[in-house]
């Protein structure tokens, strides 16, 4: 038996076994043998066989749990991917699904979608009310392809309209009665996080104990970070909040109170997916997040991930790199899509839950600095630094990934893998 110096020597040694430890363990929802639904045979592309078991894959997992991700390297048809599972998924039900994709995407997947579902109707989420501009579309706006464009004709709404109920006994039942087929409204990520605009909002006391300290309207008491007093010149152009875990001077739930508020000398509008999550949960079926990795950031369009999450009935992330070499890359992505999951797995928002989510699956290098150096008669001082290094644990795959990842190189596209 050869020396095994190495991880990779171990692996190498011992590949078919773990192997089928992980086939065991980890059983594909769709295997090559496995009879797929004829829905299938109704789609206007005919998807490579990989793509077919793919498709399945992910409208098993859709019967299982409400969040899925599908990765996969660019040109494997991930777009076809998502559009067929929920072709499959419907189960000849008019469905309402939404597509948030980046902002150059938005007319080649109004494209894919015509060329892939049969009766599909496609509407474009420009912005949230009708009016405004006349050079610029506004509203939610129909699009049909005319000799291999995408143009605006047809049906012309506001999501302030298709939340109404009216006549109807829901909204949704509404927009059946209206459209009566199956529906995708897509929406460029730019658009969909674009809201009002904010300022800091604080207290500065002109006398007594806390003159010239930024003091929170909430509490009535200075806002303290690091054991210093915040000031005024630490603000910066980013929003910032205080959990509040005392008033009075009596304990009690802890509650977050933002610093920030809405600037009122300015536009006054609310972003479309913000809209979407507050006045129209349920209202899609269907959501698909494109290039799922660029929403993992503390950010409004990552926070746009998070509404969706929270307000559809089945969504799927697509993207080919699914994070960029550190452990805590899905720290945020994981939380928005199965934030129950990572509870159960003690794991909190915010900057807490993620360090330990990096100290359990991430790569940490300590750095102890000693000075002086092998002096015995003096008293040495250390200095320890913790940082984060390029790597992630096995164990995030089997925990976390395996149950809602599928993932296939493109090589497998005219082949037949287990997905």
């Amino acid at each position: 038996m050869p020396e095994l110096s190495t991880i990779y020597d171990y692996m190498r040694a011992n590949a078919g076994l773990l192997g089928t430890r992980i086939l065991e363990q980890f059983p594909a929802l769709q295997q090559i043998d496995d009879p797929v639904s004829p829905r299938i045979e109704g789609l206007l592309r005919r998807p490579f066989p990989a793509q077919t078991i793919a498709i399945m894959g992910l409208a098993k997992r859709w019967r299982q749990a409400r969040t899925a991700m599908v990765v996969a390297e660019c040109g494997t048809g991930k777009t076809l991917i998502s559009l067929g599972a929920i072709h499959v998924h419907s189960e000849g039900k008019p469905f309402t699904s939404l597509a948030m994709v980046p902002p150059h995407l938005v007319e080649k997947w109004a494209r894919e979608a015509f060329l892939t579902l049969p009766g599909l109707r496609v509407f474009l989420i420009d912005d949230l009310r009708n009016g405004g501009d006349e050079n610029k579309a506004h509203g939610v706006n129909e699009v049909r392809l005319r000799q291999g464009r995408v143009v605006r004709v047809g049906f012309q709404t506001s999501l302030s309209e298709l939340r109404l109920r009216k006549a109807s006994s829901s909204p949704r039942k509404r927009w059946l009665s209206l459209c009566g087929r199956p529906s995708l409204f897509i929406v460029g990520r730019e658009r969909a996080k674009l809201g009002y605009f904010w300022r800091h909002a604080y207290g500065l006391p002109r006398s007594g104990p806390y003159l010239g300290c930024v003091v929170n309207s909430d509490t009535g008491k200075p806002v303290i970070i690091d054991e210093s007093r915040l000031t005024v010149a630490e603000f910066e152009k980013v929003k910032m909040a205080e959990t509040i875990e005392a008033r009075e001077g009596k304990s009690c739930r802890p509650m977050h109170s933002p610093l920030w508020q809405a600037d009122p000398d300015k536009i006054r509008r609310m972003a479309p997916i913000e809209f979407i999550g507050r006045y129209m949960p349920g209202w899609f079926d269907y959501t698909v997040c494109d290039e799922i990795h660029q929403l993992a950031g503390d950010t409004a369009q990552g926070n746009a991930l998070g509404t969706l999450s929270s307000c559809t009935d089945r969504i799927v992330g697509l993207t080919g790199t699914l994070l960029g070499g550190y452990a805590d890359d899905l720290f945020n992505t994981l939380f928005r899509l199965e934030a129950a999951r990572m509870k159960e797995h003690g794991y909190e928002w915010g900057t807490t839950g993620r360090s330990s989510f990096t100290q359990d699956y991430g790569v940490l290098e300590t750095i102890t600095k000693i000075e002086p150096a092998n002096n015995a008669c003096s008293k040495a001082k250390s200095n320890s630094t913790v940082r984060r290094k390029p790597g992630a644990s096995p164990l995030l795959f089997g925990e976390f990934l395996m149950q809602v990842r599928l993932c296939f190189p493109r090589r497998h596209i005219r082949g037949t893998p287990a997905i």
